[in-house]
């Protein structure tokens, strides 16, 4: 116990870097590895799978990653954690035993659910006054389901809906055997994980200061070496792009944060308590973390299906363009007549160059995105209608793509219900139902809790 847990990440995301998990494995020493797939709009992407098979809803990626390195991850005694159970966490579990009977591996895989609410959504009162009964509807739970897993021996644990941080909070619980109310450890990991949890974004990606540290090597994913106390130092394997500093680290703690006070499920963590050093080249030191009790509810992410959306982006070469938009606009509105979509959105990319040297730098581009809950009002009807104004429109009239069908959209809201309202299971390897009770103790209103907002449409962003 006196060696740090050294805990790397290997998915910040569903479609994240596929060579991570391998880079990772052969990249350095490590005890735990895991990866993170699950964003709210990943949560709808599965939905949908489900609603064509309900034996789908699990991150595919991550079974192709662990057929070509699960058994590397054996040989090399690490154990792996990640959330793409996403919907179908217990699915996903067996997969990887057929997997694993496969390739011939004795790999002890388990999983933790309780998180789908769906079936229960009418009782708790998540239909939504305009788009009606949720499409998905999944608590976000905490670590200790994954550390009875990892407690029980198991290899493998995978997860549906938890909190980011937990996957990096559930292995540090196991190794050090802290105790439920251990609020300084937990807060530390918490932070720990939230580092971690995005990937590479902790190494320099998206780095508003890019330039101080760009090479040509992709960034590498971000090491956590955690301590019995909690503390922690953020590293990357050696030889790895990117850079791991304090700039790094910070940018990516204050990434989906509001208030100093971080509430989860196991612990609200203190982020104004937080103390960074840098620890040497490519090592940051984080320590000071102090933690209070979660709140007395858990968060849902709810995504609806909104309706559906199209958009076609018409090119505006040469002089005029304003104008050019501007006549756009009437003739599409006059198109659409009294059966307009709900809503329209116009929006004006980029602006021609003075004396431009090429037709690229004569060109903005103005886009067209409709939304409406009738697929064939912002289907071919919209998109034909664009495209019939070719020889009857501006000059030199161009679009950057064929008429198109319309596609479905999202909606997330968040929720909340009573922590006593879910069942938090961990199914051991050997397929034992472990409960795992809410948090012993609860704070009402932490000082600077955060309030979350409803979502706008989910439209392919996070």
């Amino acid at each position: 116990m006196s060696q740090p847990l050294r805990v790397g990440n290997a998915s910040g995301f569903y479609g994240d870097r596929f060579s991570a998990m391998r880079e990772m494995l052969e990249g350095g020493p490590l005890d735990v590895l895991t990866g993170d797939y699950l964003a709210e709009l990943t949560m709808l992407i599965l939905g949908r799978g489900r609603l064509k098979d309900p034996e789908a809803g699990y991150a595919t990626t991550f079974l192709r990653q662990m057929e070509e390195c699960l058994g590397l991850a054996a040989e090399r005694g690490v154990s792996i954690v990640a959330n793409a159970g996403g919907l179908n966490p217990r699915g996903l579990a067996e997969r990887l035993r057929e997997l694993a009977g496969r390739l011939g591996l004795e790999v002890r895989v388990a999983h933790v659910e309780g998180d789908d609410l769906l079936a229960r959504a009418e009782e708790l009162g998540f239909g939504h006054e305009r788009y009606g009964a949720p499409l998905t509807a999944n608590a976000y739970l905490g670590a200790w389901g994954i550390a009875e897993c990892l407690r029980d021996g198991a290899d493998v644990v995978v997860t549906g809906r938890v909190t980011d941080a937990s996957l990096v909070v559930g292995p540090a619980a196991a190794h050090f055997g802290w105790a439920r109310d251990a609020w300084d450890a937990l807060a530390g990991a918490t932070v720990a994980g939230h580092v971690l949890e995005c990937g590479a974004q902790a190494t320099g990606g998206n780095y508003a200061f890019f330039e101080e540290i760009y090479n040509v090597k992709a960034p590498g994913f971000p090491v956590a070496e955690i301590d019995a106390d909690g503390s922690s130092v953020i590293t990357k394997h050696e030889g790895t792009g990117g850079a791991v500093t304090v700039g790094t680290v910070t940018a990516q703690l204050l990434y989906e944060i509001g208030g100093p006070s971080y509430a989860g499920p196991d612990v609200t963590a203190r982020f104004d308590t937080i103390e960074l050093a840098q620890d040497g080249p490519d090592r940051v030191r984080i320590g000071g973390v102090r933690g209070l009790p979660p709140p007395p509810s858990t968060k849902v992410c709810l995504n609806h299906l909104g309706g559906h959306r199209n958009e076609m982006t018409f090119v505006l070469t040469g002089l005029g363009a304003e104008a050019k938009a501007d006549l756009v606009k009437a003739q599409m509105e006059a198109a659409f007549g009294d059966a307009a979509p709900s809503r329209v959105e116009w929006t004006l990319l980029g602006a021609a160059r003075p004396d431009p040297a090429t037709q690229g730098e004569a060109t903005a581009l103005l886009r067209c995105a409709v939304l409406d809950p009738d697929p064939e009002k912002v289907g071919r009807a919209f998109s034909g209608a664009a495209v019939e104004l070719a020889l009857a429109g501006y000059p030199g009239f161009t679009m950057t793509s064929p008429p198109g069908k319309a596609s479905p959209y999202g909606v997330y809201t968040p929720a909340f219900v009573p922590n006593e309202a879910v069942e938090h299971v961990a199914v051991t390897h050997d397929g034992r139902r472990v409960p795992i009770p809410p948090p012993p103790a609860t704070i009402d209103s932490p000082p600077g809790a955060a309030v979350v907002e409803a979502g706008e449409p989910v439209d392919g962003r996070r």
